[in-house]
């Protein structure tokens, strides 16, 4: 026996849209069992009430979302000392994104649910589900579908809550643009040799000497580091340091702030053999070798440090870098050694840097020199 007969294009375009919805419900195997209207016949105060509540949530919505927008393009972000003019505005810089993001999103959010609860019809459909694909018809009863929809719920009538319910998703795609291409609008090559990639703040600027500096958190604690600090086996972090910025606790924050100036001196014991690579042979100090802290697979800190094996261990994703053969990945999917820190002593007996790190820190990108080890 054959099933009922298909419908022809201009059959569809003259039908009305219920006949649309009951074939579309008929295809779909849709049976709409119970149907009751969200609020008694006649109910307008009910409606006026529910109809304001969805407009206030989606103007603050808007309101959250440029405010997010304001605070994350001008918001002050630069390290202000406690105590100094404009640190309470450098400590709420995050708080105040977060503050505005959930905002524009739960208040777009809240603004469907209540939507939804208010206008759309209580009702109960089962449906029989059946495999394969739809057939072309379908996209004339979805679109009587969705618009019977619209003018049950009165989403059409509502110019203003129409409006801004676009208007909401749409600025909330657009934060989350912004969020994603935020940190790509500056040109990291726009220095070229001085580009951010290739250089780091240890980097000399005239003759001044760069020393080592135990990092501690706090740019008034300045403790810059003598051999006799650090004992056989023994690691701390470092970070460069002028004594032309002693009296500048915002660069000596930021020194210490940087992702790629920290870096691990080790002590190895005397009498340990070394196999340094070839290019890196003059870069330690005695016993006294700096490696960037920054793991080459992925930028997590390989901070941990097996003193027994005379290994670095990144805790992220277990690469693991052998200190004696110049921070030589042995374990795990780092593919790069750690960049070393060419060190030595200065006339005070101060462990200084000469020089910036031959290889750039952290994760490999395209630009860096093919061999390069």
């Amino acid at each position: 026996m054959s099933g009922p007969r298909e419908p022809t294009g201009p059959e569809l375009e003259r039908m009305s849209r219920g006949a649309l919805v009951d074939l579309g419900h008929e295809l779909d195997s849709v049976r709409i069992v119970a149907q009751e209207p969200p609020r008694r016949p006649g109910d307008v105060r009910g409606e006026r009430r529910a109809r304001r509540r969805v407009t206030l949530l989606l103007v603050l919505s808007l309101l959250c979302a440029a405010a997010f927008a304001w605070a994350y393009l001008f918001w002050p972000t630069g390290y202000v000392p406690p105590g100094a003019p404009g640190h309470t505005a450098n400590l709420l810089y995050t708080p105040l994104l977060g503050v505005t993001f959930f905002g524009a999103v739960g208040a777009l959010g809240a603004a469907m649910i209540l939507y939804v609860r208010s206008f759309y019809p209580d009702e109960v459909a089962v449906q029989h589900l059946e495999k394969g694909p739809s057939a072309e018809r379908d996209r004339f009863t979805a679109g009587a579908t969705l618009a019977e929809a619209g003018e049950h719920t009165g989403f059409g009538r509502r110019t203003m809550i129409r409006r801004l319910g676009l208007t909401g998703l749409g600025a909330v795609g657009i934060l989350g643009g912004l969020v994603a291409i935020g940190g790509l609008v500056r040109n990291p090559w726009r220095q070229r040799g001085d580009a951010p990639l290739w250089t780091t703040g240890w980097k000399p600027v005239g003759d001044e000497p760069v020393f080592l500096r135990i990092a501690t958190g706090d740019p008034k604690d300045i403790t810059k580091v003598r051999p006799e600090d650090l004992e056989p086996d023994g690691m701390i972090t470092v970070v460069p340091f002028r004594e032309s910025e002693r009296d500048d606790p915002e660069k000596v924050h930021d020194a210490e702030m940087a992702p790629d100036n920290p870096v691990m001196l080790v002590r190895l014991p005397p009498g340990t053999p070394v196999a340094n690579p070839p290019g890196r042979e003059d870069l330690h100090h005695g016993d006294y070798y700096a490696f960037s802290k920054i793991c080459t697979h992925l930028g997590c800190p390989a901070s941990l440090y097996d003193s027994q094996q005379q290994i670095f261990l990144c805790p992220c994703h277990q690469s693991e870098f052998k200190i004696t053969e110049g921070a030589r990945p042995i374990f795990g999917p780092a593919a790069r050694r750690l960049p070393q820190l060419p060190i030595t002593v200065d006339a005070d007996g101060f462990l200084v840097a000469r020089g910036d790190f031959p290889d750039p820190v952290g994760p490999s990108f395209w630009e860096i020199r093919r061999g390069q080890h």
